[in-house]
């Protein structure tokens, strides 16, 4: 896809416009210019999940509502690790510890018990073992899944072929309105990038409480990776 802007500029003229808008380029002293933006485009399949996973337990007594929720959420870190997840992978994301009440009719509220939660956020770099690993996790006591996720780790990569699009596709622009006016591209004078990701729609998944009779699937589909030029060409 490629979002074009031809702006009539002077040789001192303000900066390229932002927002799209038709006009006819304007010959000055030594030629005419041409501001081009381009979008350039890779598509790439996401290669890491991140999911959150999260143990909620309620008792009594706050204290009785740490102590079982921290002994389930050890359960789900053991099983994290048996599962050959890295430790720079896994990190706390939150703790929580609140009353819980009763209501009455003109009655001001009763605590009737605790409710505890924790939940860490785990990085996948396997997505295709992630499924299985969250049924695992969720054997051991999980009873809380959020996500997943999905990103692209060394996205630089990415961006890098989005910027060479990019740039053809501008350049492939500016010849063609060189054609139609009777004139040919000179140089560029000028480039600027603008806004560089442009994540694509990502695969969404539920997870239940309780594990399915099937394995949980994550499904990773593709992203798309973008980057935004603006370039300014001298036509002769």
């Amino acid at each position: 896809m490629v979002r074009m802007i031809v702006a009539a500029t002077m040789v001192a003229a303000l900066p390229m416009a932002a927002a799209a808008q038709d006009a006819v380029p304007v010959a000055v002293a030594d030629g005419t210019l041409l501001d081009v933006v381009a979008e350039g485009q890779v598509n790439r399949v996401p290669d890491v999940a991140t999911i959150r996973a999260g143990v909620v337990t309620q008792a009594p007594t706050a204290a009785a509502a740490l102590s079982a929720n921290a002994a389930q959420i050890a359960r789900v870190l053991a099983a994290v690790k048996r599962a050959g997840v890295a430790d720079r992978d896994v990190q706390t994301a939150t703790i929580a510890l609140n009353p819980q009440y009763r209501y009455g009719e003109n009655q001001p509220p009763v605590i009737t018990g605790y409710q505890a939660s924790n939940s860490v956020s785990v990085k996948f770099r396997d997505i295709a073992r992630s499924g299985g690993i969250l049924d695992a996790l969720v054997k051991e006591g999980a009873n809380q899944i959020d996500g997943p996720n999905l990103s692209i780790d060394r996205i630089e990569a990415a961006q890098d072929e989005a910027r060479v699009d990019a740039v053809k596709r501008a350049r492939a622009r500016a010849d063609l309105y060189a054609r139609a006016l009777g004139m040919r591209v000179e140089r560029m004078v000028s480039l600027s990038e603008g806004d560089g990701a442009m994540p694509g729609p990502m695969p969404v998944m539920m997870v239940r409480a309780q594990a399915a009779k099937d394995s949980t699937q994550v499904v990773p589909g593709e992203q798309q990776v973008g980057v935004t030029v603006r370039v300014r060409f001298l036509l002769k």
